[in-house]
């Protein structure tokens, strides 16, 4: 593919998920938030699958310094998007129980 191609699709997935997301109700975000947490556990699988393949077959310091970097990403957006997802439903949670 072209990276033309790949930039055309880039922001049109973008767009589209940004007016899908706008148009969800305030009630929805929890959840929704809490769905995409769980999806983004497997970018933490493909980063860990892009390391073993780049660091075997083609440049084993570049593998590792790229892919560190991007399970150590991974790795914060899936603990941050947990953590703000806590702090929402614990606002939830009745204070006399």
């Amino acid at each position: 593919m072209s990276s033309l191609v790949l930039v055309i699709i880039f922001v049109i997935s973008s767009t589209v998920g940004y007016k899908l997301i706008k148009n969800v109700p305030s009630l929805l975000h929890t959840p929704l938030m809490s769905g995409m947490n769980a999806l983004s556990g497997i970018t933490i699988i493909g980063a860990l699958t892009t390391v073993s393949v780049i660091r075997y077959k083609y440049n084993p310091y570049l593998g590792g310094i790229i892919g560190g970097l991007a399970i150590i990403l991974a790795m914060i957006n899936v603990v941050g998007g947990f953590t703000v997802t806590h702090r929402m439903l614990r606002m939830f949670d009745k204070k006399g129980v």
